[in-house]
């Protein structure tokens, strides 16, 4: 006996052609109840009276598909995979085969490949706690979100380095990349000018927790950070999140860029900040054109950019000093001399800004208007060191310094001490 595989739909069209055989329906209620046409149903007709149960069966059960992907080229792809890309995930992989190499297969087809030739493997995401998903902002500008991610970025070409990211909420399109060494307000400061400059003032900014825009201390007063306060004087609303999930979008970002931006720089040999800066906004463009999404309404939430000299004094750092009697000023361990002597009356005693702009040059400013300076002295302050380093400098005092003698109690064995070795 003959086993026949049959699917599920055959078995229904031959439940269905059984009932026609018996005389319980026509032909016009089996199409009815198959979803075919009368001419299909005949056709199947004819082919249970010629062949039984098995002219149901599928005709193409066992031969490959006619739509299958080209065994060569499949193999022409992993080889390219292997010799480039043996570290991309497979959709990653598939753009770069299409891009540089004009050679187009589906990632999920490349996937099974990948996973038949052990080039890749699927991650096993761990449970992760449910955090209640927060509905995107309506408009575009409306909230953006800000952070930053040290990272290998050049991998074994250069140092680490931090990369500044600005995500809009609504659409989560990447608005501004800048590479820099560390982690500042200088950094943030540069990455917004960047977004102010190309879009406008957002309504809001989202961020962590970070010193940088917020100070954590308790005992501390609650004074605005040098980010709070140019904030304020943008009227932008900075609001700090409570935990890395509340800011989720730009989070999932810096991950997808350490993936593919890597990759990318590695591809370009891009080893410098300078280098990495200046790909940024062509890797942008491309990673929105893939990822971006639209936003609910179509009104733009940004507002005018005020101008550039007039930003350029807001994100920057600024500090209050009192002018002491003598016209002088102190900010760490330099001391400045105002070079104002008309003006010694009123000065003394009168608070200045000293103003550091994005390029590093001071400025002493009362009212807006600058003041002219000169370097009168600086003090160097005594470093602070920590208890490890202080111990180790400590110089043991000889008058405490006791060595005991080989026959102390402490120096001898069980049995020794026993014996009386002690006397």
């Amino acid at each position: 006996m003959e086993l026949l595989t049959m699917s599920t739909l055959e078995l229904t069209r031959l439940a269905a052609m059984e009932r026609l055989a018996r005389g319980e329906v026509t032909q016009v209620q089996v199409s009815l109840q198959l979803g075919l046409s009368v001419r299909q149903v005949k056709r199947l007709w004819r082919r249970f009276l010629g062949d039984g149960t098995s002219g149901l069966q599928s005709r193409r059960r066992g031969k490959p598909s006619n739509r299958r992907f080209d065994p060569g080229l499949l193999r022409l792809a992993l080889d390219l995979v292997r010799e480039h890309y043996l570290d991309f995930g497979p959709t990653f992989a598939a753009e770069k085969l299409l891009e540089r190499h004009d050679l187009r297969i589906d990632h999920e087809t490349l996937r099974r490949a990948m996973i038949a030739a052990d080039l890749w493997k699927p991650s096993r995401r761990r449970r992760a706690r449910i955090h209640p998903p927060r509905e995107r902002r309506p408009c575009f500008g409306e909230l953006v979100q800000i952070d930053g991610s040290h990272h290998p970025w050049f991998e074994q070409r250069g140092p680490k380095c931090t990369l500044y990211v600005d995500v809009d909420d609504a659409t989560s399109s990447i608005l501004a990349l800048h590479f820099a060494e560390q982690e500042t307000t200088e950094g943030y400061f540069a990455l917004l000018r960047q977004h102010i400059l190309e879009y406008g003032l957002p309504l809001s900014v989202y961020t962590d927790q970070y010193g940088v825009f917020r100070i954590n201390k308790t005992s501390s007063p609650k004074q605005p950070t040098q980010f709070g306060r140019a904030m304020r004087q943008l009227d932008i609303e900075l609001i700090c999140a409570n935990s890395p999930q509340a800011k989720g979008r730009v989070e999932r970002i810096n991950g997808t860029l350490q993936k593919r931006l890597v990759r990318e720089l590695r591809l370009r040999n891009i080893c410098t900040i300078a280098g990495a800066n200046e790909y940024a906004p062509e890797f942008i463009a491309d990673h929105n054109a893939r990822f971006a999404k639209l936003p609910i309404a179509d009104d733009d939430a940004h507002r005018p950019a005020p101008p550039l000299d007039q930003l350029d004094r807001i994100l920057c750092r600024h500090y209050l000093r009192t002018v002491s009697k003598n016209l002088t000023v102190q900010i760490g361990d330099t001391h400045f001399q105002l070079l104002v002597p008309e003006q010694a009356r009123r000065l003394q005693h009168t608070l200045v800004t000293l103003r550091y702009d994005r390029f590093g040059q001071l400025f002493i400013e009362r009212n807006g208007d600058p003041l002219p300076y000169r370097i009168a002295k600086i003090t160097p302050r005594t470093a602070v060191l920590s208890r490890k380093e202080l111990a180790n400098r400590r110089v043991p005092n000889p008058k405490k310094a006791h060595t005991p003698s080989s026959t102390h109690p402490w120096k001898l064995t069980y049995h020794e001490f026993a014996r009386g070795g002690h006397h």
